[in-house]
């Protein structure tokens, strides 16, 4: 059985896995607790030749498996350190953030908007450190062509493979920016969208108790998954 533990609340989303160790193999990206259907639809997507689009991902792959071989043996803050800048070079955080705020974002006033990007940034690269930690053998495997959509966006294909030969679809929503490729949506087990599952949560907290409300939120994950060595 693989538990997917909710990012901000104490629901869980339970998919089967025969191996249990495999809970460390897939990221475990999602805030809520519903498996959200996937906003893009890569069944209609095409096969196009897009290697600057896969490179980012590669990347991270690459800096990913580091960070799992180093364990947690090696402090977080270097993990987090470590991965930084492959995380922000992979995803375009500053569209996931205003996709997972909605239509608000645009009218937050900019000082607002900054502070949420800095949180956001902060809570992204602490879940990827947090749930990439531990190496029993896994592999990832990249398609070396990305899938065309509608939009002029791509879809990147990553599986982590674990030691046994079974295999957990982690795909990348990719549109081009200045700076190049970027994702603007995860898809884990192909299926599950982070921002369509962030979406419901960061609204929920935004009418609760506004931006205030939301960078508690994302502040108090950063601390819950550092084990209290970011504050």
């Amino acid at each position: 059985m693989l538990l997917w533990r909710d990012a901000m609340s104490n629901s869980a989303i339970t998919t089967h896995d025969s191996n249990p160790a495999g809970r460390r193999d897939l990221l475990r990206l999602a805030f809520g607790a519903l498996i959200v259907p996937a906003l893009w639809r890569p069944a209609a997507a095409q096969r196009v030749d897009g290697a600057d689009a896969v490179l980012p991902i590669q990347r991270l792959d690459q800096a990913l498996l580091a960070a799992m071989k180093a364990g947690q043996q090696t402090p977080f803050a270097q993990r987090f350190t470590v991965l930084t800048p492959a995380i922000e070079q992979a995803l375009d955080l500053d569209a996931l953030l205003a996709e997972s705020v909605g239509p608000a974002w645009t009218g937050l006033p900019p000082d607002q908007q900054a502070l949420l990007a800095s949180e956001f940034r902060r809570y992204t690269v602490s879940s990827y450190a947090a749930n990439f930690d531990s190496f029993s053998g896994q592999t990832f495997r990249l398609s070396p062509a990305p899938r065309r959509l509608a939009d002029g966006r791509v879809v990147v294909d990553t599986a982590i493979v674990r030691a046994d030969g079974s295999a957990t679809a982690l795909d990348y929503v990719m549109h081009q920016t200045d700076a190049g490729w970027r994702a603007v949506d995860v898809l884990a087990d192909g299926s599950i969208s982070r921002v369509a599952v962030q979406r419901s949560d960061f609204r929920s907290l935004l009418r609760g108790g506004g931006v205030a409300a939301l960078v508690a939120g994302l502040r108090h994950k950063v601390v819950s998954l550092s084990g209290g060595t970011l504050a």
